[in-house]
């Protein structure tokens, strides 16, 4: 089959749908990635069929002060965008036989599908489907039980409402007629692990949580100076805030120092800007490194719990501190607390050496690693891209 994946976010978004392509690759298929400029790396190194879409992601996040707009920021550009990304995926998408939608680009991805009459494969890293088991993982707080189900819908029809125009301006260049009403009946396939997310009893049949989408690392060769690093001392603590950018990062690394202390730690500055040179000797910096090869080297992950970042350390049984900033990461610590992981919530709006410290020292604890190990050994059971590629071949085939 002729698949076009469509989708546009941070690498952190990009990465396990190239992870998804390249396996469906591996099953026979021929794909074709379309996102963020920015995040092709891990595609392109694969060998995956890709392209560019519209817009600079990377420049939207790295603003100052873009931490304290990001939901205007990147709904500015994705509306900016939505014809542009409708033209540029018609023209990849002729011919193919299914359309895999994802990220910013949802509402345009189901467009094209429909242009191109074939079917619709909504694919996320975040579990948005309506249910009472829990609240939409974009509130940054909890509310009580009873709404967890209309927080769902609440949420879609916000977003449905926010990106209706300029959809359907992009929609009519495409010769489609406007679309009045939110699609919900469309398969969607989570990247996500039933370990960490409790499969919805009142999830439609359509609605899949498949375990996490990690692209291949066996080729992957590590620096000289990293295994160095790594056989001269103990397991140091992982530190990497992945695409999170425009934000306080000299308070950041302030309350990072005083946490970690006198331990080892590895230090991926990512997009935030912050300068390895200004931190002490026992922090090593490093450039990008597979997580699933990194993270079973390391004691703990000190991160920003984008969805990938947080079941990487999941996977390799090692206790996550989250300092979330946006989105769904308050999200994935409050997962983490729920598995005895984590012991309070954390911002990175508010963070303080002090709090951060707590944290370190909670996860640093014998039972806590135990029930990090314990969770580790279950998620490494699943094979997420396998389970999303069958999905992929019975959707795409009706």
């Amino acid at each position: 089959m002729r698949l076009l994946i469509l989708t546009y976010g941070t690498e952190g978004d990009t990465r396990p749908l190239a992870a998804l392509g390249h396996a469906l690759v591996q099953a026979g298929h021929s794909v074709h990635l379309l996102a963020d400029v920015s995040t092709l790396g891990t595609a392109q190194t694969m060998g995956l069929p890709c392209s560019a879409l519209a817009g600079d992601i990377r420049a939207t996040l790295a603003a100052e002060g873009a931490m304290k707009r990001i939901t205007a920021n990147l709904s500015r550009l994705a509306i900016g965008h939505s014809g542009e990304w409708m033209r540029q995926a018609l023209d990849a998408g002729r011919g193919c036989d299914a359309v895999i939608v994802s990220g910013l680009t949802a509402f345009v991805g189901l467009s094209v599908a429909e242009a191109l009459r074939v079917p619709a494969i909504g694919t996320m890293l975040i579990p948005i489907s309506p249910t009472t088991a829990f609240a939409s993982p974009f509130l940054p707080f909890t509310p009580p039980r009873l709404f967890n189900r209309a927080s769902h819908m609440l949420f879609g029809q916000a977003s449905w409402r926010l990106f209706r125009d300029a959809t359907n301006r992009a929609r009519a260049e495409a010769g489609l007629p406007p679309r009045r009403e939110l699609w919900t009946g469309h398969p969607m396939l989570y990247g996500v692990s039933p370990a960490l997310v409790p499969p919805p009893h009142d999830w439609p049949a359509n609605a899949h949580l498949t375990g996490q989408w990690i692209p291949p690392s066996e080729h992957w060769t590590p620096p000289r100076e990293l295994l160095d690093f790594l056989e001269a001392g103990e397991a140091p603590v992982y530190v990497g805030f992945g695409s999170m950018a425009g934000f306080d990062d000299a308070r950041l690394q302030e309350a990072v120092v005083q946490a970690v202390g006198d331990r080892r730690a590895l230090f991926n500055p990512g997009w935030s800007g912050m300068d390895p040179a200004r931190l002490p000797a026992n922090f090593h910096p490093i450039g990008h490194v597979p997580h699933d090869w990194l993270l079973p080297r390391c004691a703990m992950a000190i991160h920003h719990g984008g969805s990938g970042t947080t079941h990487s350390a999941a996977r390799a049984g090692i206790p996550s501190v989250i300092v979330p900033f946006a989105g769904d990461q308050f999200f994935w610590g409050a997962r983490l607390r729920a598995a005895g992981i984590m012991r309070e919530p954390l911002s990175g709006s508010h963070i303080s050496g002090t709090r951060l410290a707590r944290a370190v020292e909670f996860a640093s604890q014998t039972q806590v690693r135990r029930r990090a190990a314990v969770l580790g050994e279950r998620i490494r059971h699943e094979d997420g891209c396998a389970t999303a590629v069958a999905l992929v071949e019975r959707y795409a085939r009706r």
